[in-house]
């Protein structure tokens, strides 16, 4: 996953309190500060870099050969800084290097301590010219997150996207409430997945019967055309859309999707399923509109009850999946053209939205294996 750090600039408080309220509100809960520890720590859940070995996470090479104050020795064995970086890792303290890449040596010294520290927090004045690859090429295989420092949101894209892998995190130091915002969206974005979703013809549609049936409310707000990827197999699922849609018999609900009964599984991030009878206030779940785009979204509360059934099946390519979904004209899936489609009105050759797995699940995971679901 990547991740944003913040450090305000300035020394005026009242500024910094905005900047940094505005950062947790953008979901960045990482502040590098020397000054107001305290004072940041009152304004929320927020995790604290500074130079103090107080600090959650401290900070070694301010003030130190990481910033060019002390000079580097020919022999990095005997570096000041990788000595502070071992002494406080042998007290159980997490460790970020800071070092400004201003000579060829700073490179070789954020490759050592890159073996040792949990962060490495890289410091350039062009990132066009600074040798990030070479860097994260080095540590690719050493159990280190590399942030890059930036100023603005067009440095902050070029750091997270460098390479294939980019660095882990960034390092923004701003008093630009804007560039925080857009550095928060340029994550979300990042972190992103999308589903390739096909369009499946429907060959059976029927009442089955009564069950428990699980109804989710997220703490976002979904759009039209945005829902969940829902369904009985976990070889395929069903894009069961978000009560966003206005009824006669209900006002919309643009938090809620009502999903299925407590077997059914629900697509969650990082290409993860559980079943719906698992979903706890707290979860993270995934939202999906109709072009197979995602957020991660948060249950806010799950409601088990019982409820008069449908089952619904469809074919692509030779695949048949089912679902079953409450009885019910506000529960709808999407149809072919991103159109919402009651299952009171949907009928036998409709096409609606479906995701196809390439592999089993075990545990929810998605593995390579043959399996048969019926």
């Amino acid at each position: 996953m990547k991740f944003a750090w913040i450090m305000a600039e300035g020394t005026d408080w009242d500024q910094k309190k905005g900047i940094i309220t505005t950062a947790l509100e953008s979901g960045i809960d990482h502040a590098v500060d020397f000054e107001n520890v305290t004072e940041i720590m009152k304004l929320g859940n927020i995790k604290i870099i500074s130079d103090s070995d107080e600090a959650e996470i401290v900070l070694v090479g301010k003030n130190g050969e990481g910033d060019g104050t002390l000079k580097i020795p020919e022999n990095l064995s005997e570096s000041k800084d990788l000595a502070a970086i071992t002494g406080f890792k042998r007290k159980g303290k997490k460790v970020a290097s800071y070092i400004e890449i201003i000579s060829k040596k700073h490179e070789e010294l954020a490759r050592e301590v890159g073996r040792v520290a949990d962060y490495v927090i890289l410091v350039g004045s062009d990132w066009k010219i600074i040798p990030l690859e070479n860097i994260i090429a080095d540590l690719q295989n050493e159990d280190v997150k590399l942030i890059a420092a930036v100023p603005d949101y067009d440095e902050a894209k070029l750091a997270l996207e460098t390479l294939e892998h980019g660095t882990d995190g960034i390092l923004l130091y701003t008093s630009d409430i804007h560039q925080i915002k857009k550095v928060a969206a340029l994550l979300e974005k990042i972190e992103s997945e999308n589903y390739e979703l096909k369009a499946a013809t429907v060959t059976t549609i029927k009442p089955v019967g009564s069950g428990d049936r699980v109804c989710i409310d997220t703490c976002s707000m979904m759009n039209v055309g945005e829902g969940m990827l829902i369904g009985s197999y976990s070889k395929g699922l069903f894009l069961v859309h978000s009560e966003s849609l206005e009824s006669e018999y209900v006002a919309s609900r643009p938090f809620r999707v009502n999903a299925g009964p407590v077997h059914a599984y629900v697509m969650t991030p990082n290409n993860k399923t559980k079943y719906l009878s698992e979903i706890e206030t707290g979860d993270e779940l995934l939202t999906v509109d109709k072009d197979g785009n995602t957020k991660t979204t948060v249950a806010g509360r799950v409601k088990i009850e019982k409820r008069p059934l449908m089952l619904i099946e469809a074919e692509y390519d030779g695949i048949k999946l089912k679902t079953l979904l409450q009885n019910a004209e506000t529960i709808r899936l999407v149809g072919e053209d991103g159109t919402p489609i009651s299952v009171a009105d949907i009928k036998v050759g409709d096409k609606v939205m479906i995701y196809l797995d390439k592999g089993a699940r075990h545990f929810g995971m998605s593995i390579e294996e043959s399996i048969i679901e019926k």
